[in-house]
């Protein structure tokens, strides 16, 4: 499934405190915590959880939010499909980022252990 401009430019204005409730929900649903999806997000960003909290309050867009973002080093090894897309076949780099955070919420999820949600080189 080939990404489009306009797909691209929804999630570049979608805010990250309208998607935020959702992954609460969603990993609070399957008996995970706000704190490992916290963990999960730092992970992912490098964001504590002062500045996680600047970003909802502020209704940051996603461009905004994966700007200031400080990506780990390591999300290149997120692969998998998250809504009908391959991860690591997303061109757009902000759009292919959001995706690595769907990717990681819908591991936590599933019960998938922390060490494998937050990969490293030896995992």
């Amino acid at each position: 499934m080939k990404s489009t401009s306009q797909h691209d430019e929804r999630i570049a204005k979608m805010t990250f405190s309208s998607v935020y409730p959702h992954y609460v929900a969603k990993v609070e649903k399957k008996g995970r915590s706000v704190e490992e999806l916290h963990q999960v997000i730092q992970w992912l960003t490098g964001y504590d959880e002062r500045a996680l909290q600047k970003h909802i309050e502020k209704k940051s867009t996603f461009e905004e939010f994966f700007k200031r973002a400080k990506l780990n080093p390591n999300a290149h090894l997120i692969t998998g499909l998250i809504c009908g897309y391959r991860v690591e076949e997303i061109e757009n780099p902000l759009t292919q980022q959001t995706r690595y955070l769907d990717k990681l919420v819908d591991e936590l999820a599933k019960g998938r252990k922390m060490e494998k949600i937050l990969r490293s080189e030896e995992a």
